[in-house]
Formats: structure tokens, C-alpha cells, sequence
């Protein structure tokens, strides 16, 4: 099997666990639910439910109780992205090929949408205490959960970026963003899977720098196609950032510059996971087509 057809036999195993966890439309709060559908069933790579569950198999994890987590990143992740497309933050009108949440529930609606998501993600996580005999280590991913997404992961990164929108941005304020903004979810995904399938401390560390190291470079290479790509092929609008007066790595030291620091970052990556107690081979090749995709 090519690493192309597996990657594909194992979204649609993910897409289905993600899609098993959301909720019914039904009752007189059916219109954010079903907003909160529309948005996670728009798609997308699935890239944080993913990395978690191939990090959980590294270190031999083999049960459900990853299942709730896989849901419950991609649940924050879906958030952030309709609080993204928002009027008062980067009013765009489509993603993914379609119309964004709110163009098509409304502002308000959309607002809502995103913070039910983000509260829905953890009663999902929570729902994990049943499937594991240690509630120690399901309390300890939910702790990295929260943490990741709030003001000192996901949260704290978008609010300098917007807080920045227009102004100039010196190296240690971009590295902020890049760090938290996009990596904090790759963390506590690779975290979580190994906290899940209770690897050693040393190794928790080091998956949480690989995901750094992992995230900044998706970060930049998402910058580069915001440059070089089309909206057909990205499925959003090209030259957001620059609507949007955001400056980027690409832009700051140009599209060349950006794509060497994006190999630099990925060689340091997969070089640290040789360090891991576990190999798993196919986890190192998503890594590779993350920073190698023109979408």
C-alpha cells in the first residue's frame, strides 16, 4: 500500500470518529447545531485528529479512549476557523470550497457556532473517564487540551496576530504567533497521544517540540501558497494575508527564504523523532506531505 492509499484508508477511519461524535439537530437550539455540523462537516485534512492518533500508535496505544480527543481537537480547530472567516476578524466568505458559517447562518449564529464548538469539544473529551481505567492520564490530556487552546496556546497566539493586523511584526512577535497560533494544536495533539498511551515524560517532551518545530513549518509554507497559489486549488481565498495587512514569514523574507526555512524545520523535526522510544514511519510522512502540499 502506497503511504497515499493508507493516508486515505486512515482519514476516512478518523472522518468517521469525528463525524460519531457530533451532535443531533434537534430542540429549540437546532439552528447552532446545525451550524456547528455544517462547519465540521466542511472537510479539511483532519491533520490534528490524525497526528494524534498515528502518536497514540507510536507509543503501541491501541484502545478507543483516543477516539473522544481525536473529535475534540478537531471540534477546537473548527471553532477557531469560524471566529477566523468572522466580519470583525478576517471576513472571508468562503472555505473549503463553500460558503463560510457565518455567510451562511449569519454573524451572530456564527459566533455562537464557534464557542458551542469549543465548549462541545471538551464534554467530548470528558466523555473519555468511561473507556480508561487511569481518570489520572484522562485528566492530564484534558488539562493539555485546555491549555493549548487558551490564552497560553491557540488563544494567546491569535490575539497578538490580530492585535498586530497592519503594524509591523519583528522576528520574536512572529515566532509568538507562529508558535502558538498553529502549534499549540499540533502539540496537544501529539501530547495527548502520548499521555494516552502512557509514554514517559522524556518522550511527552519531545513530541511537543517535534509539533512545534512541525507546526511552525506548516504555518510558513500556508503562507507561502497564501502567495503562490489559487483560490481554485487553496479552496479559500489567495492573498488573505495581505488583505488582511497581516505580515508573514514569506512575506517578510520572501517565498524562496520561507520554503528553506520550512525544510530546515522539518529535517530538525524528523531527525528529534529518531530520539522517541517508538517508530512509526507512516507518522513521519505526514509530516513530509504537510510541508510539501500546494493546498
Amino acid at each position: 500500500m502506497t503511504f497515499e492509499e493508507e493516508l486515505n484508508a486512515t482519514r476516512e477511519g478518523v472522518e468517521e470518529v469525528i463525524l460519531s461524535y457530533l451532535p443531533k439537530e434537534e430542540g429549540f437550539q437546532r439552528t447552532v447545531l446545525e451550524a456547528m455540523n455544517y462547519s465540521v462537516k466542511a472537510g479539511g485534512k483532519r491533520l490534528r485528529p490524525l497526528i494524534m492518533l498515528e502518536t497514540y500508535r507510536l507509543f503501541d496505544g491501541h484502545t478507543r479512549v483516543i477516539e473522544p480527543f481525536m473529535a475534540a481537537i478537531e471540534f477546537i480547530h473548527t471553532s477557531s476557523l469560524i471566529h477566523d472567516d468572522l466580519p470583525c476578524m478576517d471576513n472571508d466568505e468562503y472555505r473549503r470550497g463553500r460558503k463560510t458559517t457565518w455567510k451562511v447562518y449569519g454573524e451572530d449564529m456564527g459566533v455562537l457556532a464557534g464557542d458551542a464548538l469549543l465548549m462541545y469539544a471538551f464534554e467530548t473529551a470528558a466523555s473519555a473517564f468511561s473507556l480508561h481505567e487511569n481518570p489520572r492520564k484522562i485528566g492530564e490530556a484534558i488539562r493539555i487540551l485546555a491549555e493549548k487552546t487558551g490564552i497560553y496556546g491557540m488563544i494567546g497566539g491569535q490575539t497578538l496576530d490580530v492585535e498586530l493586523s497592519g503594524h509591523a511584526v519583528d522576528k520574536d512577535q512572529m515566532d509568538f504567533i507562529y508558535r502558538l497560533k498553529t502549534g499549540a494544536l499540533l502539540e496537544a495533539s501529539m501530547m495527548i497521544g502520548a499521555v494516552l498511551s502512557e509514554a514517559s515524560k522524556e518522550d511527552i517532551e519531545t513530541t511537543e517540540k517535534i509539533a512545534a518545530k512541525i507546526g511552525y513549518a506548516f504555518q510558513i509554507q500556508d503562507d507561502i501558497l497564501d502567495i503562490t497559489s489559487t483560490d481554485d486549488v487553496l479552496g479559500k481565498p489567495v492573498h488573505s494575508d495581505e488583505k488582511n495587512e497581516k505580515t508573514t514569514y514569506a512575506a517578510l523574507y520572501g517565498v524562496e527564504e520561507a520554503a528553506k526555512k520550512v525544510q530546515e524545520l522539518t529535517e530538525e523535526a524528523l531527525s528529534m523523532m529518531k530520539h522517541l522510544t517508538g517508530e512509526n514511519r507512516f507518522l513521519e510522512n505526514l509530516f513530509l506531505s504537510l510541508v510539501r502540499r500546494e493546498n
